[in-house]
């Protein structure tokens, strides 16, 4: 039977995309974003200030080096994730409630199989994967176990990164913000018991991290459960819907190769990293631990952007883009520009949280000083990219970005490097490649644009 679309009530934890001003909605839709976010990277630096500080810089380094790995094997299902909250604000948009309820259902499905499936390769390969990479040898034992742990709860990390957006496809940053708040509470306080009081080292970082993530996912999806109305979730009506798993696989998979390849680009990168030694490898690790705070500030925008524009092109505005394009620009320049400058001022401060070896903290200012002041180029890039997604390209974005940035890392690695064998020449490639693929994928979205108002303006004739 036939469905109508039905327009809901708006909640007060859902934010209206398809009217009025779009800056301070942005800024509504992404400050609690960015804190979770925080709270999200604040796990991983509690991560690591406990264990450096009870179990010195071999563990410090374990605990930092699988970072890449973890990401290239996780990132085609949290690509998966993107797609799901493009499909979900697009029949949102659209007020469409058969459609909504759909995608979320096969959105949670896909979850929890791609959550068993990552986990079963991650645990059982962690050791191989780590060796090619290079790893020291007197970090690779901690590495492989700190790994085999993570990856037991990958389950729970996709159900919640699944949940959560969802979530964010109505306009609900709030509600992720507070379970975030308390597993990252309980985090902090097993990574003192478990490695303070009981010495269990890297072994017990993992499994507080996993104990953090199993309660966030219970309650993101408990939360599903007890929403009413399009987004609410019935767990005995979960299955794969092929055209929804279509819908979600057509965005989320060109997003999930491309974080592939970037963290792929990465991988390289940490195994160059790694060749110069572990104090090397233990200031990138506090030095890319500081700038995941930039990072994640920046990407709540692009989820701004994605969604913002996914609902907008299920509700036919399409004459808003072009202001969510303005205001995401604007907006993703400045937290870039400005957090940049703080960490730059306050840089030498931050490293002491982390570590007190000075050739440590020397390892990890050489990073930061390419990185740093110019990371707003990759939050204008991947907002450009957010834009293009919503808009419904996904193939082309994955392109320029895999041509631009990763196999643009891979070449500078293979013929410049050598030439000038330094960390900072090594770095020199990131805002190189931000700088470039921001600048093609502009041309895209402006392409795609016009492209879009002549549809318009011919449907109209």
């Amino acid at each position: 039977m036939h469905l109508p679309h039905i327009h809901l009530h708006r909640r007060s934890y859902e934010i209206d995309m398809l009217n009025g001003p779009v800056v301070p909605k942005i800024l509504a839709f992404a400050v609690p974003l960015i804190l979770s976010s925080v709270l999200q990277l604040t796990f991983n630096a509690a991560d690591v200030i406990v264990v450096d500080r009870f179990e010195g810089d071999a563990a410090l380094a374990a605990v930092g080096a699988p970072g890449a790995l973890i990401n290239l094997l996780i990132n085609i299902f949290l690509g998966l994730s993107v797609g799901a909250n493009v499909v979900v604000a697009r029949c949102h948009g659209a007020a469409d409630y058969r459609q909504t309820s759909a995608a979320v259902h096969t959105a949670v499905s896909l979850s929890l199989l791609g959550g068993v499936f990552v986990g079963l390769i991650g645990f059982f390969l962690a050791g191989t994967f780590l060796s090619w990479m290079n790893t020291p040898g007197d970090v690779l034992p901690l590495a492989t176990a700190y790994m085999r742990i993570y990856f037991l709860g990958m389950p729970a990390n996709m159900a919640y990164n699944f949940g959560a957006a969802i979530l964010r496809a109505v306009g609900d940053t709030r509600r992720p913000l507070m379970y975030l708040t308390i597993a990252g509470v309980v985090n902090v306080v097993l990574n003192i018991i478990f490695v303070a009081a009981f010495g269990m080292g890297v072994r017990g970082v993992a499994l507080a991290t996993i104990t953090s993530q199993i309660i966030s996912a219970i309650l993101v999806l408990l939360c599903l459960i007890h929403t009413e109305g399009s987004i609410h979730l019935n767990p005995r009506r979960l299955r794969l819907e092929r055209d929804k798993v279509i819908d979600i696989a057509r965005v989320g998979l060109p997003a999930g190769l491309q974080g592939m390849c970037f963290s792929f680009s990465n991988v390289i990168i940490q195994s160059t990293v790694n060749s110069f030694g572990t104090i090397v490898t233990a200031g990138n690790t506090i030095a890319a631990n500081i700038e995941g705070y930039i990072y994640v500030s920046m990407n709540a925008i692009y989820q701004a952007a994605i969604t913002f524009t996914s609902q907008n092109v299920g509700a036919h505005k399409y004459e808003r883009i072009p202001r969510v394009a303005r205001a995401s620009m604007m907006v993703v320049a400045g937290i870039g520009l400005m957090l940049g400058a703080l960490v730059m001022l306050f840089r030498n401060a931050l490293y002491g949280i982390y570590t007190r070896d000075e050739a440590v903290k020397a390892a990890a200012t050489i990073r930061s000083s390419v990185i740093v002041p110019t990371y707003f180029l990759c939050g204008m890039m991947d907002s450009a990219v957010g834009l293009l997604r919503g808009m419904g390209s996904s193939v082309t974005p994955m392109i320029v970005s895999v041509l631009g940035a990763c196999v643009f890392r891979l070449v500078w690695i293979a013929a410049i490097l050598p030439f000038h064998r330094t960390l900072t020449m090594l770095y020199l490639s990131y805002p190189i490649s931000w700088f470039i693929t921001f600048s093609v994928h502009m041309a895209c979205y402006f392409r795609l644009k016009h492209r879009s108002y002549a549809v318009v303006t011919e449907a109209k004739a």
